[in-house]
């Protein structure tokens, strides 16, 4: 379990993480979410003590990580796939971790197995694709068959096999009772990895709940509507206070909120407006993420003209 105690960073006049107050469970996948510049990978190194907070604690298991000498063993992170000797081996890159952290050499091997490199461990690092790297940063945070995962934008130069084996992998090792916090910015994959979201901007707490909350909180239900007569079903929904625009997915298709599917459909049979589809629209957790970091956004791209 990851605490976050009124967590705060500032780098002069400016404030990168403000106040964090999270608990991250073990026993699922976590979600860590955010706009480019909102702080994310600030908070990442200080539950690290890569970075010193300006103000509040930060706590893994109840001690800071910091305070273990052989920190592998505790905590297995994944934070940067670039940053490694492009002159070593696979081999002896993870043979250094494990004599420092006072590992058993057999989990070398054991780990260049599980992420898919056991035929190019001896080969140079400098080589190796940015998904090799990847897998070659996730093999290093198992390395210590550790309880607590921290995992940086793990997916990135992964190819569809790789997405899906690391989502397998990451739901497994929550199964098996540890903490695994994922920071990314794939909406999609988090999605189908996360059971959790910590969402933040500006470096503040936006959210913390269960991701089909979170999808619930900030999208508005939709419904999808294909009629023959849809300008006069437009006129008739608006009337009844819809919001009320052309559906981009199919001809003759409007997307209405603020009207449920069984009153909309009502409405079309007390005006003798048939219907050829009319459907409820899943909520999306990009949309609900685009509406509840809107105010949060540090850089954000002008319209087009």
């Amino acid at each position: 379990m990851i605490e976050l105690t009124d967590l705060t960073k500032r780098y002069g006049d400016k404030t990168a993480v403000d106040h964090l107050t999270v608990t991250v469970r073990s026993g699922t996948v976590t979600g860590f979410l955010g706009p480019n510049g909102s702080g994310k990978s600030t908070t990442l190194r200080m539950i690290l003590g890569l970075n010193a907070p300006t103000s509040g604690t930060v706590t893994i298991d109840g001690r800071r990580f910091i305070d273990r000498p052989r920190g592998l063993r505790h905590v297995g992170a994944l934070l940067d796939a670039q940053d490694i000797h492009g002159g070593r081996s696979a081999v002896a890159h993870l043979k250094s971790l494990a004599v420092s952290n006072r590992i058993p050499l057999r989990r070398v091997g054991e780990v260049l197995d599980e992420v898919g490199l056991a035929e190019a461990g001896r080969k140079r690092i400098g080589g190796y694709s940015l998904g090799m790297k990847q897998r070659l940063g996730i093999a290093g945070a198992l390395l210590g068959d550790p309880p607590v995962l921290l995992f940086d934008e793990p997916l990135n130069g992964l190819d569809p096999e790789g997405v899906r084996w690391v989502r397998e992998m990451f739901q497994r090792l929550a199964k098996e009772g540890r903490t695994v916090f994922v920071s990314s910015h794939l909406m999609s994959e988090m999605e189908h990895t996360a059971e959790r979201l910590v969402v933040i901007g500006r470096g503040a707490l936006i959210a913390d709940e269960t991701l089909a909350d979170f999808s619930r909180r900030g999208s508005k239900a939709a419904v999808l509507v294909r009629a023959p007569e849809a300008a006069a079903l437009a006129a008739i929904l608006t009337a009844e206070g819809a919001e009320v625009e052309d559906a981009a997915t199919a001809a003759g298709g409007l997307t209405v909120l603020g009207l449920t599917a069984a009153r909309i459909g009502e409405l079309a049979w007390r005006n003798d407006i048939m219907l050829a589809e009319l459907a409820t629209q899943n909520a999306s957790l990009e949309k609900a993420f685009m509406e509840l970091t809107a105010d949060a956004v540090e850089y954000a791209a002008g319209e087009a003209r």
